[in-house]
């Protein structure tokens, strides 16, 4: 599998599009930093930037990846080598050179400004250990829904239709349960609803570790409440694992029951 996750990393790493994603960082975080002289500032826009914007490369890359690459592993799988060694090499691959991408198109621009000399250096190494979480996430899920699809156009609408359930559809239908059913008791439901979207999930700790949930009322109270212990902390970083985790694992059962 190490061989697999070498090749396929400097595959990606050698792409234009790989330095076309690490440059749009590069360019964000010095344009941010020039503009606005509150490093808290510029991290709260980066967050909105990173949450929408790293699932949704993740899950194109992903896709690409494996159907641009399936003559590649068609002969891999011809050769005495484990079926899950060869796609799980092949998502690591392409979720380690996005999470470097992103790492360190922002690092730069932040270690020149003087990050480490700002109290705001805890806040912008979370966004980017999320930031990391939702492309090896994201990744996975696109990879593991091109790997069931042979149709490159139906695979394709499937990702991308995941991704918009995780950043639009889901948000709204959860602010219509909690208008319709406003009356109940839905302490219990906002926390589980939260845990199920690794998106939403990202967003509120981010939001708590800049503490400005008080701007989402009620809700961010609540949400303080639970993830700004330890326990909810510990919780919301099982869960990111879980999330993280699962894609790797579907590959590895559905690779080797799947007939090529």
């Amino acid at each position: 599998m190490l061989k697999i996750l070498k090749y396929s990393f400097f595959d990606l790493i050698r792409s234009r599009w790989t330095y076309v994603y690490f440059l749009f960082y590069f360019l964000l975080g010095v344009v941010l930093l020039f503009l606005t002289p509150s490093l808290s500032k510029t991290i709260l826009t980066l967050m909105n930037v990173i949450l929408l914007l790293v699932p949704l490369i993740g899950t194109i890359f992903g896709v690409m990846y494996y159907y641009n690459s399936k003559e590649f592993t068609e002969l891999l799988l011809a050769l005495p080598i484990k079926r899950s060694s060869i796609f799980i090499g092949q998502y690591l691959g392409v979720a380690i050179s996005l999470t470097l991408s992103l790492i360190m198109g922002l690092g730069v621009p932040f270690i020149l400004y003087g990050l480490f000399q700002s109290s705001a250096i805890w806040e912008f190494s979370q966004l980017l250990v999320l930031g990391a979480f939702l492309s090896f996430i994201f990744s996975g899920l696109s990879y593991s829904i091109a790997l069931c699809n042979e149709n490159r156009i139906m695979g394709f609408s499937y990702a991308i239709l995941v991704w918009l359930f995780m950043a639009v559809i889901y948000d709204g239908i959860f602010l219509i349960v909690l208008n319709v059913f406003g009356d109940y008791p839905l302490d219990q439901f906002s926390l589980m609803a939260s845990l199920f979207n690794p998106i939403d999930l990202s967003r509120i700790m981010m939001l708590l570790q800049l503490d400005i949930s008080a701007l989402l009322g009620y809700t961010g109270a609540l949400f303080k409440n639970f993830f700004g212990n330890h326990w909810g902390g510990f919780i919301a970083f099982i869960m990111l694992l879980l999330w993280t985790l699962i894609p790797p694992l579907f590959l590895h059962v559905k690779a080797s029951k799947k007939d090529f």
